[in-house]
């Protein structure tokens, strides 16, 4: 894990961990349903970023006779995790209480306290928003936002990025909430706000837990790296095709490559045996930023020889 993203991790942990408590408090004041929705959105944004901080840990291991290519999917495992509490622990409470608070209406005591912490709140996580917005940036570059969480290999700044943005908007429906509930005397405005909070949180660990399933199954370089790899491969005088290429990422920083390759046919077989390490040197170098793996296999392309593509965002070359 780059410590940009453990930047942006760490300032969504210690907003929501102050957070947390500061809205329980506040609930303890005003019995405001969305208030106490938001105070377990924060709990359990806090108990996420802890998770994401234990799985970059654990990614970290050595590889062993057990698990010979290491732990970086740790990564994609507690990111998966994260996804599940947020359902769980996030949005089925908030959905929950918000009914019960429709059908026991109570009044809401001191709410100028619930919006003095909601407004805060709202300060606090913007500003979480801000450094996990500046740590993707580089990262996202020219694609879009949700081309970005779609896409990244990277599982940390999705979660953080979507979490601060679902706490924030959470803490503005709240902040309607209290406000309607108190301008109209109806607290059952603040219990649907409660509601729509845990649906809206409910969306959000929709989509990480099917980015992160995907990234856990297990999903091949992105497009640009694709060509890359072929393009190496290719670029020695002694290989003529790329006939079969499979990729899939280990973790973020590390892939594993798999390729048939046909050479020129006068080579012997220490030829082709240095052939194939020059082969896998450039690759490794056209790649810096990733601990390839790369096994590679001569073969002969076939005249009627059609490859089946391995995914659509595999480019053939």
């Amino acid at each position: 894990m780059n410590s940009d993203s453990k930047r942006a991790i760490f300032a969504a942990l210690g907003a929501n961990l102050g957070l947390a408590a500061a809205k329980f408090f506040g609930f303890t004041v005003t019995h405001s349903a969305s208030l106490l929705a938001e105070s377990v959105h924060s709990i359990a944004d806090t108990a996420n970023q802890a998770l994401l901080l234990w799985g970059g840990s654990a990614a970290n291991r050595e590889a062993t006779e057990e698990h010979p290519f290491g732990y970086g999917r740790e990564r994609y495992f507690w990111s998966f995790v994260v996804a599940l509490i947020l359902f769980s622990l996030g949005s089925l409470f908030a959905i929950n209480h918000g009914i019960d608070k429709l059908g026991h209406v109570e009044p809401l005591y001191q709410p100028q306290v619930a919006v003095v912490i909601l407004l805060t709140g709202i300060l606090l996580e913007g500003f979480s928003f801000y450094v996990a917005v500046n740590a993707a940036i580089p990262l996202k570059g020219t694609a879009s936002w949700w081309s970005f969480i779609r896409r990244t290999k990277s599982p940390e700044l999705p979660v953080v990025l979507l979490e601060d943005f679902g706490a924030l908007l959470g803490l503005v429906i709240a902040l309607i909430g209290v406000g309607l509930s108190v301008a109209t005397g109806d607290a059952r405005y603040d219990a649907g706000a409660s509601i729509v909070i845990g649906l809206l949180l409910g969306v959000i660990a929709a989509i990480l837990a099917n980015e992160m399933k995907s990234l856990l199954i297990g999903e091949g370089v992105n497009p640009e790296d694709g060509v890359t790899i072929r393009n190496a491969l290719i670029a020695g005088d002694d290989v003529n095709h790329v006939i079969h290429m499979r990729t899939q990422h280990m973790s973020p920083d590390e892939l594993l490559v798999g390729a048939k390759i046909e050479l020129i046919s006068t080579l012997n077989f220490e030829e082709v045996t240095n052939a194939i390490d020059r082969a896998e040197t450039r690759v490794r170098s056209a790649l810096p930023s990733f601990d390839v793996t790369i096994y590679l296999e001569p073969d002969v392309l076939e005249a009627n020889y059609q490859e089946a593509p391995a995914a659509d965002h595999e480019p053939q070359v």
